[in-house]
């Protein structure tokens, strides 16, 4: 799994899941070059899902997936290990090829917590489990030393997503954690990423423009890392644009403005983004080419 896109979860106008539109977007994912696809990570408002609707996006994401040979790393973040246990064992018996778990939100548990959290999780199942550290979003880190000490004690933690933001985690990871799979969770390292050594990039620009996260992986993983880096340089405008709120607030307005989805919507508390946001994105968005 090297390029892998976190998939948006598409709401019709009464907050329902539209998995008809959900169903396209992955079929598009697929269409134009993704290797795997993310359901229900953060990006997918997962914070908001019901345990039954969660379930129903990792349902979908394999039936339509698996046929076709394409990955799915399942998202089972929660700041309860016993709901993260339930997601995974749900996510393995659906047929997904791995987990997601991003790190507690809120409770803020000590590095001692986050191991037992993560290695009863990894426990509960066979199938590879991916650690997410965003600790601007969750209010902790998981610290190089803790994701080394699952990496190598926990035989199924194989991976972790790094959105940190700081790129010195790489090489600290690559230090003390030999061999574990790193993954870009910042759009705006991509690059810099798979240069010092990431395998992949779990992004949320490639909802919107898959063929070229795909090309910029598969550039930087092939060693041309000049094409990785001019495909960066392209997309330097619409990564920071797709931020200029919270996410996942401005890759929903943009894929509405670009005619993939529908309704936007969103569950509360988010909403949608300020008018001069709005017409932010509207002025980025000309500058692509948006596949369909």
């Amino acid at each position: 799994m090297h390029a892998l896109s976190a998939l948006i979860t598409p709401f019709k106008a009464d907050l329902t899941i539209d998995e008809k539109t959900y169903t396209a977007l992955i079929e598009r994912q697929i269409k134009h070059g993704m290797d795997a696809c993310v359901p229900v990570g953060t990006t997918g408002e997962s914070a908001t899902l019901t345990h039954e609707e969660h379930m129903r996006c990792i349902e979908i994401a394999t039936e339509v997936c698996k046929p076709k040979g394409i990955k799915v790393l399942a998202g089972v973040g929660s700041n309860a290990t016993s709901e993260s246990v339930m997601l995974a064992s749900f996510a393995q018996r659906a047929g997904a090829d791995g987990i997601l778990c991003v790190s507690p939100y809120y409770n803020r548990p000590t590095q001692e917590g986050l191991f037992e959290h993560y290695k009863t999780i990894a426990n509960s199942v066979e199938i590879p489990l991916v650690l997410y550290d965003v600790p601007g979003r969750t209010g902790v880190q998981i610290a190089t030393q803790t994701a080394a000490r699952l990496f190598k004690e926990v035989k199924n933690v194989v991976g972790i997503k790094e959105a940190s933001g700081a790129v010195q985690r790489i090489a600290d990871l690559d230090r003390f954690a030999r061999g574990i799979l790193i993954y870009s969770g910042e759009d705006k390292l991509n690059h810099a990423i798979l240069a010092c050594g990431g395998v992949g990039v779990i992004s949320v620009t490639g909802n919107l423009l898959p063929n070229k996260i795909s090309a910029l992986v598969q550039g930087a993983l092939k060693g041309d890392l000049t094409i990785s880096r001019a495909i960066q340089t392209e997309l330097y405008d619409i990564n920071t644009a797709l931020f200029c709120e919270t996410n996942p607030i401005p890759i929903k307005a943009a894929m509405h403005m670009m005619g993939l989805l529908p309704h936007l919507t969103y569950r509360l508390p988010l909403v949608a983004p300020s008018l001069d946001h709005m017409h932010y994105l509207e002025t980025i968005l000309e500058k692509y080419e948006v596949p369909v």
